[in-house]
Formats: C-alpha cells, structure tokens, sequence
C-alpha cells in the first residue's frame, strides 16, 4: 500500500487529533489507558514478526552502529539534554526533570515503524532495542542524580512490567509463531508489512484519548518545551547523519541510527515518572505532550531520509 506510506506523516496528525477529541467523551479516557499498552505489544510483535531471526543475529556483531549508536544515545543525549534545560528551565525544575527524562530514554517501540517507513533496517534496529532498553532503566537514576540530586527511587515493578508487555512477551510470541509456521515464509504482502503502522496510529489514539484532558488544560505548557524539542530533533539528526557518513555506514544503517537517537522512550518514561514522582504532575505532562510534537517530527524525517537516501 504506497498509498499508505505516502499519507502516514497525515495518519499520525489525524490519530493525535481523534484521540483528542475522544478524550472528551465520558469514559473513554478510561478505556484508552487500558488499550495503549497491548496495542503497542501488538504492534511490535507484528514487526519482530517480519524480521528474519538470522538477520537479527547477525545484526549484533555489527560493533561499529552499536557503539556510535549507545555513545549518542547515553553519552552525548543526556548531556545536551542537561544544557536545554539550564537554557529553557533554570526555575523550572518539575519542567527540567521531565525533559531529561524524555531525551535520556532511546524509544523500544514505535521508532522501528519509523525505521521501516523510512527504508532502514529495521532488523538492526532491533537488534540495538534490547540494549537501549536495559542501558536506559540503568543509567535514569544516575541521570537524575547528577543532574538534580534526586533522591527518588524508580518503582521496580513499572519498570518490569514495561519491560514483559512492550518487549519480551511480543518477542516471545513471533518466535512462537515462527515455530508453528515451521520456517515457512510469511507471506510478502502489502497489508502484512502495513498492519504494524496501523496498529501504532491505534495506539496514538488511545494514548491522546487517554491523556487528552490534561493536554488541554495546560497547553502552555506545550509551547514552552517546543523550542528545545525541537534543537534536540534538529541537531541529533546532524550528528546521525554525520556520525553515520564518518563511520562509512550503509544507507540503510545510517537511517536506523538517525531513528533510534531521534526516537524518545515516552510511554516507559511516563510509567517512570508516575512511580518516582507521584507529587509532581508536571513531570509526567511533558511526557504526555512530548508524543504530539515528536511523532509529526518522525513521520516527517522518515519521508526527508527516504529522499536524502534515494540511490545510495
């Protein structure tokens, strides 16, 4: 379905905009927060469901993305993360907190979509996923230490329970279902390859439907985090691209580091912040806005990659 492609950046606007609206109906918010988690777990095992296993495997010897890959991500991130905030909220320290905690976290969900639209190799992609998740659940504490002095200790249960639903049990599914199928092919179509984008515009209606009311009533808010989410995008897609070209990496592996140090972990990070600071909403708002700014920048950077990378 290239027409499919072709519309998505406009799917992921039409998703935020009717989750909104349905945040506004009795109930449904409710109903929405139930449905975010297991269609995202749908969503991910229908890609892990198109990733041949031997692709993966051999994707972690690729030692050159990884590292590039993990310094950009847990090295660089948060310490320009740390510097948007002395420039955007030096009194602001609720503001301050939950913008690290949005830039620090690499996305384990939705960015390999994005890896896919934009004609990466999504099996790369998911091959660094399981480091970026277990680097982040580690290193947020320590980013919150250094840069605050929080004190606050992170809910181990939120996070197991993020890391079972969103990565292992889909995981543990498509390897499943890839035994039953006894190694026969899925079949190469349009609709399969397609099915895992439409379940992320699903789960982009759900988590607005759920989150839609706070949204609105502190939508000040979202003009204050905009400038500096939008240096973060602007200057780590140059330092992907530039990094990429500077380790000699093949398009298609430059495109999946471009995606996984742009693509921000805010649904896991929510789940954090909720544990770790249950007296400061505020933190987890610009967790819940962060999505509405950067899935419109995503869409629109895998159509610009797809361009940039035509024919190399």
């Amino acid at each position: 379905m290239k027409w499919f492609e072709k519309l998505y950046t406009f799917f992921i606007l039409g998703a935020v905009g009717i989750g909104l609206v349905f945040s506004q109906l009795n109930g449904a918010g409710l109903l929405a927060e139930v449905l975010i988690l297991p269609l995202l777990a749908f969503m991910i095992y229908l890609t892990f469901l198109q990733i041949p296993s031997k692709e993966i495997k051999a994707s972690f010897r690729n030692k050159t993305f990884s590292t590039s890959a993990v310094l950009i991500n847990f090295l660089w991130t948060p310490f320009f993360a740390w510097v948007l905030t002395l420039v955007f909220f030096p009194d602001q320290p609720a503001l301050a907190i939950g913008l690290i905690m949005l830039l620090v976290t690499p996305c384990t969900d939705w960015y390999l979509i994005f890896t896919g639209v934009a004609k990466g190799n999504t099996a790369l992609s998911a091959a660094i996923l399981p480091l970026n998740l277990i680097l982040q659940i580690i290193l947020l504490p320590v980013y919150l230490f250094i840069f605050f002095g929080a004190g606050e200790t992170v809910e181990t249960a939120y996070l197991v329970e993020g890391v079972i639903w969103v990565l292992f049990v889909p995981l543990m599914l498509a390897a499943l279902t890839k035994a039953l199928l006894k190694g026969k092919r899925l079949p190469a179509s349009d609709l399969l390859q397609n099915l895992p984008a439409v379940f992320l515009v699903l789960a982009i209606v759900a988590m607005f439907a759920a989150q839609g009311n706070m949204i609105l009533e502190n939508a000040g808010i979202f003009l204050q985090i905009l400038p500096p989410l939008a240096i973060f995008f602007a200057v780590n897609f140059f330092i992907s691209r530039q990094t990429g070209k500077l380790c000699k990496l093949p398009a298609g592996d430059r495109v999946s580091l471009t995606m996984t140090t742009l693509a921000r972990n805010s649904p896991l990070a929510l789940a954090i912040a909720v544990a770790a600071f249950p007296n400061e909403p505020l933190i987890a708002l610009i967790l819940v806005i962060g999505p509405l700014i950067e899935l419109p920048v995503l869409a629109l950077v895998s159509k610009v990659l797809v361009k940039m990378d035509r024919g190399n």
